[in-house]
């Protein structure tokens, strides 16, 4: 079962040190991402969920090390990414990439697109001029764009293209392992249904293992084969996609799910649940359960004591201090 997993991520931590809001005060701490711990297997898909401001991008940046992380542990096949030396690191790189939110702001407006699929390939010293060449013309051709338009500057291609180009760039290495962070949200949804779709083929093709980061559940919902919830920093549900949409646990998670438009017509709607307040200052974050200040079913213990993530049904965990049976007889109070 271990060999299966590609990625296994233990109490991740990112904490960062502000500026001083006294002049002899202590600096305070913004706790982006505290205390974080999923798998991924090879091939699958985790889809990380939450609104704005939760610490999944922090979450999927830390894990490349592209922010330091203040803690935890993060394992890529078998191998403790946070105890390499930079050198170590870099020939590692060529087997993690990750896939930006913005295609505008994401490319180099000076470069040509062929430039910038190649750029990988340059920086790793991989192949002869020659060689690089035809493997960007292959990546070209494998996100669906024409080996004519290596030579055009990124204004000229649309948003969708733009994707494209920044998926081509991500394969150059043929990596294991894809950060999807947001990589639809700024498309027109006829376009994001077929970059997404290429992310599916492509994982198909190459085996790739990916960590999908969205806000949004119905995208999650198309690619995901498990999905993780964050809310504050720390993952307050966790399972599968099917059981997710079916049975979620989580007040959190049902909130979430009640705003996300149905399919079916014929079916009636539940009751659209409306959180109260906006997601509290990761500066200063409530004691005890961090979701407390919004949730309708909070009692006492729960503003004293944090919930730990566990298994409250095969393969589903849950951050809650209620019950599994109190948890699947929560819909009678919404």
């Amino acid at each position: 079962m271990t060999d299966r997993i590609l990625l296994r991520v233990e109490d991740l931590r990112v904490h960062f040190k502000l500026k001083h809001s006294h002049l002899f005060g202590p600096r305070p701490t913004l706790y982006a991402v505290d205390g974080a711990s999923f798998e991924i297997s090879r091939g699958r898909t985790l889809g990380l969920v939450g609104e704005s401001g939760c610490g999944k991008t922090t979450s999927g940046l830390a894990v490349l090390r592209l922010v330091e992380p203040t803690g935890g542990k993060v394992y890529f096949d078998g191998i403790d990414l946070l105890a390499l030396e930079a050198e170590v690191l870099r020939t590692m790189r060529r087997r993690m990439q990750i896939i930006f939110q913005d295609p505008y702001s994401s490319l180099n407006s000076r470069q040509t697109a062929g430039g910038i699929v190649r750029d990988p390939l340059d920086i790793q010293n991989i192949g002869s001029r020659s060689e690089r060449e035809a493997r960007v013309s292959e990546l070209f051709h494998l996100v669906g764009l024409m080996p004519n338009q290596k030579a055009l500057f990124p204004h000229q291609f649309s948003g969708g293209q733009r994707q494209r180009i920044c998926i081509a760039r991500a394969l150059a290495l043929n990596p294991d392992f894809i950060v999807c962070d947001e990589p639809v949200s700024a498309l027109d949804v006829a376009i994001q249904a077929q970059i997404l779709n290429l992310l599916c083929k492509l994982q198909d093709e190459l085996n790739l293992t990916y960590l999908f980061i969205s806000h949004d559940l119905a995208v999650v919902q198309h690619i995901s084969d498990e999905i993780a919830v964050m809310y504050l920093g720390n993952i307050v549900e966790k399972t599968d996609r099917r059981q997710l949409f079916k049975n979620p646990l989580h007040p959190y998670t049902r909130a979430l799910l009640s705003a996300v438009p149905s399919r079916d017509s014929s079916k009636k709607k539940s009751t659209r649940i409306r959180l109260k307040g906006d997601i509290p200052n990761p500066i200063n974050r409530p004691k005890g359960c961090h979701f407390h200040t919004r949730c309708m079913h909070a009692k006492a213990h729960c503003k004293i004591k944090e919930p730990k993530l566990v298994e409250k049904l095969p393969g589903h965990w849950v951050a809650c201090h209620f019950e599994t049976s109190d948890l699947n007889h929560m819909e009678d109070y919404l």
